[in-house]
């Protein structure tokens, strides 16, 4: 397999940053990988599955979303939203670079993305979440001290894995309003879900 690195803009106009996994044998399909929470596409988690897949046929685009990585955009102006229309605008790439995607993979937040994106991605076929919550909202409870301080004074610094990111209203107000288990129920397309029984960060449960 090889490894290329890419760009390729959103619909803000901003360059997303992104490697390709090519299989050196015959493609059997395209895979997108969205990665999770305030992380990035060289993780080990989307690193590592995405060469694997290559290794077995399967082409992979892992990408950063906006405003992480080494993608332009500020994190703070971002939400969730703004990672499921990052996803939308990869797969159009890919279909206009002949890369058609057909599996959608996503990781924690980046799965319960990828949830949410399928009804508007028609030739998705299959989806896998690794750890995804069933709701996005899930993902306040890693600041939930903060939550008072962004509600009061519109955005907080906070702390996440050992980094600081600025985080806002907006940004609680969007993962309150989505909708993953409405958009489960709409799949309709064969869907694999993995999680650790043992998963202290987002429970199984």
């Amino acid at each position: 397999m090889s490894s290329q690195a890419v760009n390729f803009s959103n619909r803000d106009g901003l360059s997303l940053s992104g490697v390709v996994e090519t299989p050196d044998g015959a493609i059997r399909a395209w895979a997108l990988f969205a990665h999770c929470f305030t992380c990035s596409k060289d993780t080990l988690a989307a690193t590592r599955i995405s060469r694997e897949l290559a290794e077995r046929g399967i082409g992979v685009l892992r990408f950063d979303f906006t405003g992480l990585g080494a993608s332009e955009g500020t994190f703070e102006s971002t939400a969730f939203s703004t990672n499921v229309s990052d996803l939308v605008d990869a797969v159009n790439w890919m279909a206009a670079n002949g890369r058609p995607a057909q599996l959608l993979i996503g990781h924690s937040l980046g799965g319960a993305a990828s949830i949410v994106d399928t009804r508007q991605l028609p030739d998705i076929r299959a989806l896998v979440t690794l750890a995804a919550p069933s709701e996005a909202d899930h993902v306040i409870a890693q600041f939930k001290q903060s939550v008072p301080e962004i509600e009061s004074a519109g955005q907080a610094q906070v702390d996440l894995a050992g980094r600081p990111f600025e985080l806002t209203k907006a940004f609680l107000e969007d993962v309150r309003g989505s909708r993953v288990i409405d958009a489960v129920r709409e799949l309709k397309r064969p869907f694999l879900i993995m999680h650790s029984p043992t998963d202290a960060t987002v429970g199984v449960a």
